[in-house]
């Protein structure tokens, strides 16, 4: 996985943040692109992979809230080999969306494993048990599931840590696996630990080949109200993701 850092910036959230500023980065600005909240038309989409074209899957990429993590299948459908998607995520982003011209944040998982003859299996991690018995049976194949009922299930854990991933990896994280007491989103939210997430993330790490990652789960803190502390504990979450992966360039 390469060192690069790219912040995407749909809603001007990363203006308040200061985990970058040490790094050198990337600063994409999608703020002018009309359509890509939530759901993302053509002419969105086709405007945001122009603006990314010359960016690699490989790095960390930051990709805003929620609303944008469909952003994730723009970097791995630049991937050129066979992969495994590993999705942190309270939501599996499996649903079908409702018009098939719009990529959505909660269907761009199906679309991918839809469209993307590269990728061969999605992990999904953290994710609510209720909305992993929706998805349709038909991708059971493609998907292994570490639910969220399992996250204090130490015999899954270490069915985790066994697990032998012979394909490269291409990480996404959404912030809102993690439960509302450690960050707050601006979705319903999982029940995950910052210690859990990282000791997974490290796991991965460690035992993979990573292509490339990318973290959404960033809030608007002046639209919902919150205060400097919520600013605080966003910006330390997106430090410490960005220390844990970037340690081996930096020792």
């Amino acid at each position: 996985m390469g060192n690069d850092i790219v912040i995407m910036n749909f809603s001007d959230i990363y203006t308040e943040e200061t985990f970058y500023k040490n790094e050198k980065i990337k600063w994409i600005n999608c703020t002018d692109i009309s359509g890509t909240n939530c759901f993302c038309d053509k002419e969105a989409s086709a405007e945001i992979c122009r603006r990314i074209e010359k960016l690699p899957p490989q790095g960390i990429h930051f990709i805003d809230s929620g609303n944008y993590h469909y952003v994730s299948k723009f970097f791995t459908d630049k991937i050129k080999e066979d992969f495994i998607l590993v999705v942190f995520d309270h939501h599996p982003d499996m649903q079908p969306s409702l018009f098939e011209e719009l990529l959505t944040c909660g269907s761009w998982v199906k679309s991918s494993i839809d469209t993307n003859k590269h990728l061969k299996k999605v992990i999904l991690i953290g994710t609510s048990d209720e909305l992993l018995n929706k998805i349709d049976k038909k991708y059971t194949d493609k998907l292994i599931e570490f639910k969220e009922s399992q996250l204090e299930d130490h015999d899954a854990w270490q069915r985790f840590y066994d697990m032998h991933f012979d394909l490269p990896i291409y990480i996404s994280i959404d912030k809102d696996v993690l439960a509302p007491e450690e960050d707050k989103t601006n979705w319903d939210q999982g029940k995950a630990t910052m210690q859990e997430l990282k000791h997974l993330l490290s796991i991965l790490l460690k035992h993979s080949r990573i292509i490339g990652i990318d973290i959404c789960g960033e809030c608007k803190y002046s639209i919902l109200g919150m205060n400097d502390d919520n600013v605080r504990k966003d910006n330390d979450i997106n430090r410490q993701l960005t220390d844990l992966s970037l340690q081996d360039y930096k020792s």
